[in-house]
């Protein structure tokens, strides 16, 4: 279970600067679309909220053993 979540959460992080990356590039861009980058920025607020649920998981299994 323990490498189930690291791998989870390995996953979620890079989803996270991955998702930032596309929005400061798409940002950047001149004609970028704010829309584009609205989504990207929710995108990356969700990834970030599975990466914190995925870290709490992680730190209760580690505790509880």
């Amino acid at each position: 279970m323990k490498s189930v979540l690291l791998v989870l959460m390995i996953l979620s992080m890079v989803a996270v600067v991955v998702s930032l990356l596309l929005g400061l590039v798409n940002l950047a861009r001149p004609n970028h679309d704010p829309m584009r980058s609205n989504r990207l920025m929710r995108y990356r607020v969700v990834f970030q909220g599975a990466a914190l649920l995925v870290f709490a998981a992680l730190m209760m299994l580690y505790r509880s053993s």
